[in-house]
């Protein structure tokens, strides 16, 4: 390590499933960058203490995962407007004179993912659905706002944090609430359908949703990346969908933060995907 060594990483809790280094060390292998970017465990109860030593620890910055991306806000000197709006801060960059700034980039990695993997969708196409209310739903639904999509219909099992929601994007009047129950009726001439929960997740409960109302030509996206293929993705797949899925989300985030840390702008190429696909499957 020399003055020129350049250190960032991953921080969350737990953290040891996270695929952000494997994404990270190819760009700097790529590249030829001096430094590396590693796993740091860190519990809520110390978020605080551990971002505000960073500087001291030689750190450019680092990525944010559960349960941090919200917690952050309370910690960082500056937020970016997106992240203030998305209310969640997943990247993190040390400034030159040593404050720390919030940023989110997972709405940036929805939509590149989004125009590289469906090339023909548009957001004038038609109405957006998006099942979920958390941080990563808000991100999708500020991408897809930006990108004027005539409606966003907002679905989730807990109607009052997908109102919570619809408020945090000051009432818009293209954004509205369906109840869980009712999930299936808002596909109706659905655009675009995306999956921002962790239901489909290896190990975990199953998204129960039935596709007869989505129109065949309507793209279907799940943030989900294990397993790389849903059940949602392989019904829409068999019914003629075009289907996007998760993993180029993960991929395309986390081109701004190495673009920050390390001053390059790197790219998500079939090589870079090749790696990260191996690297889910293996044991």
């Amino acid at each position: 390590m020399n003055d020129s060594y350049r250190l960032a990483g991953v921080m969350g809790w737990p953290v040891a499933h996270s695929h952000s280094p494997v994404l990270q060390r190819y760009w700097l292998e790529r590249h030829g960058v001096a430094g590396d970017y590693v796993k740091l465990a860190v519990p809520p109860q110390k978020l605080g203490p551990a971002l505000h030593a960073l500087p001291n620890l030689g750190f450019a910055g680092c990525n944010l995962t559960i349960p941090h991306k919200e917690l952050a806000l309370a910690f960082v000197d500056e937020v970016d407007p997106e992240a203030e709006t998305i209310g969640a801060v997943n990247t993190i960059i040390v400034r030159s004179n040593g404050k720390l700034c919030g940023m989110n980039s997972d709405a940036f990695g929805f939509i590149a993912n989004l125009h590289a993997e469906a090339p023909n969708w548009r957001a004038a196409s038609g109405p957006a659905v998006v099942l979920g209310a958390g941080g990563a739903a808000r991100a999708v639904a500020s991408a897809l706002l930006a990108e004027a999509v005539p409606q966003l219909r907002l679905v989730n099992r807990h109607q009052d944090r997908a109102l919570a929601l619809k408020s945090a994007f000051n009432g818009n009047i293209g954004v509205e609430v369906t109840p869980w129950e009712e999930r299936a009726a808002a596909l109706e001439g659905a655009a675009l359908l995306v999956n921002a929960t962790s239901l489909g997740m290896a190990g975990g409960p199953a998204l129960d949703l039935p596709l007869d109302r989505l129109p065949p030509e309507a793209v279907v996206n799940d943030i989900v990346y294990t397993p790389l293929e849903t059940p949602l993705l392989a019904a829409a797949r068999r019914r003629g969908n075009r289907v996007v899925d998760g993993l180029g989300m993960l991929m395309h985030q986390g081109r701004l933060g190495f673009a920050a840390w390390f001053g390059i702008e790197p790219e998500v190429t079939p090589a870079l995907r090749a790696r990260m696909v191996a690297t889910l499957a293996a044991p």
